[in-house]
């Protein structure tokens, strides 16, 4: 299961009552934009968040893969033209409660990918149609929107309780963040547990910088985080490196890094003098592998600072 983000605005009424999402293939000038070219990545039972003016108003899941139609409707000016085009057909899923990203943007925020990102730093939507959605960003989503939705009780329903209690039952919305949750968590647990397992021996089971050997105390810490990657980067073993706690939370927050030959790198807002105290060294060069090198490149960068 995958799962997108559609920005519908003035489309969403029509291709809802449709039950579909659609795009041409080409825009004016015959390229092909990435965001509509991504319908072609929609498999039957994946899911989709719909968002609209800023926000999110629906799930729905995908009764199919991607079709070509002859017809479709120009994303600029709302008409059918002549070019072929993508759709989807969708069972849509409407929150009682839109989320609204600007107002929960700062708990988005660090979950979405440098590339095709649906947000704008500033919390607007993109001006494309179709973007990914990781599975960090997905739960982040399903967690916002159930307490909008499950678990906020206000005082007239407590006052209704029964007819809340049927108002529930008949919420469709209910099971499928339950169902899509546990998906979700469980491709992400089976990813991490694989990613660690084939990790360890690559560091002979320590810590690439301290020699830390307590498994409690070892992290697998990814170069290229789980949002920025895709499935196969996620699982690659050279995608990482293993460290100890302290270690790992200065890799992961950019404080630390590697270079293509394994030189470590140190971010200038930590004071020279407290190198001890994180038990770090300027020019300390680790055993890394030939296929770690476009990894930490990457991680250089983009994420050290």
């Amino acid at each position: 299961m995958k799962s997108f983000i559609v920005m519908q605005g003035e489309t969403y009424q029509e291709e809802r009552e449709l039950g579909i999402i659609r795009s041409p293939q080409k825009d004016s000038g015959g390229q092909v934009p990435h965001s509509w070219l991504r319908m072609k990545e929609v498999n039957e039972g994946d899911r989709i968040f719909h968002y609209v003016k800023g926000n999110i108003v629906a799930i729905s899941v995908a009764k199919t893969g991607c079709q070509v139609i002859s017809k479709t409707l120009s994303m600029e000016s709302h008409k059918y033209s002549s070019d072929n085009g993508y759709s989807v057909e969708l069972e849509y899923h409407e929150l009682e409660e839109p989320l609204n990203v600007h107002l929960n943007f700062n708990e988005i925020l660090t979950l979405l990918p440098i590339k095709y990102s649906p947000f704008q730093q500033d919390g607007n939507g993109n001006s494309g149609y179709l973007y990914p959605c990781n599975e960090q960003l997905v739960i982040k989503l399903l967690e916002l929107i159930s307490d909008l939705n499950i678990y906020r009780v206000d005082v007239e329903q407590l006052e209704l309780a029964i007819g809340t209690v049927r108002r529930t039952e008949r919420n469709t919305i209910i099971p499928m963040i339950a169902e899509m949750e546990s998906e979700v968590k469980l491709k992400i647990r089976k990813g991490q547990k694989k990613f660690r397992e084939d990790l360890l021996p690559l560091w002979e089971n320590k810590c690439a910088l301290c020699d830390i050997v307590l498994p409690d105390l070892l992290q697998a810490s990814h170069s290229k985080p789980w949002k920025d990657s895709t499935h196969n980067e996620r699982i690659d073993p050279y995608n990482g490196i293993l460290l100890c706690c302290n270690h790992d939370a200065l890799y992961n927050k950019g404080y630390i890094a590697f270079d293509g030959q394994g030189r470590l790198h140190i971010s200038a807002s930590i004071p020279e003098d407290d190198y001890l105290i994180y038990n770090i060294y300027q020019k300390k060069k680790i055993a890394r592998y030939e296929e770690n090198k476009p990894y930490f490149k990457w991680h250089k960068k983009n994420i050290f600072h």
